[in-house]
């Protein structure tokens, strides 16, 4: 599992810097400042949350594969997807309907966290 959440820890790091300079260089010109603020705050949570990721992949590295630090890692992967990736979707498309998607997302995120916090807390 450690080695899983690396990876994909890793993937979404390297992706972030790929879609950051595609926004700020390819996209500042052909969207409107609020699209490139939407895909900008794509790019700002998928970069935090893929470091969230790398540390829960040292974790489980030291600790093992306890339930919470594995959820936290799951719950965080579905929540990047849903979050970033519908402000992506939103950018790029314009459809405002994909605004809804966002919301999710962010709850999953904050589950996320809320599971690396009951993981310390219960440890």
């Amino acid at each position: 599992m450690d080695r899983t959440f690396f990876f994909i820890g890793s993937l979404l790091g390297l992706t972030g810097v790929l879609l950051g300079a595609f926004g700020a260089h390819a996209l500042r010109s052909r969207l409107s400042p609020d699209l490139l603020a939407a895909f900008e705050t794509g790019v700002r949570y998928q970069m935090y949350h893929a470091c969230a990721l790398l540390i829960v992949a040292v974790a489980i590295g030291n600790i093992g594969p306890a339930r919470l630090l594995v959820a936290a890692g799951w719950v965080l992967c579905a929540g990047i997807a849903l979050f970033s990736g519908s402000l992506y979707a939103l950018a790029l498309t314009g459809t405002t309907a994909l605004g809804a998607i966002t919301p999710i997302g962010g709850v999953l995120l904050i589950g996320g966290w809320a599971c690396l916090a009951a993981f310390a807390l219960l440890r």
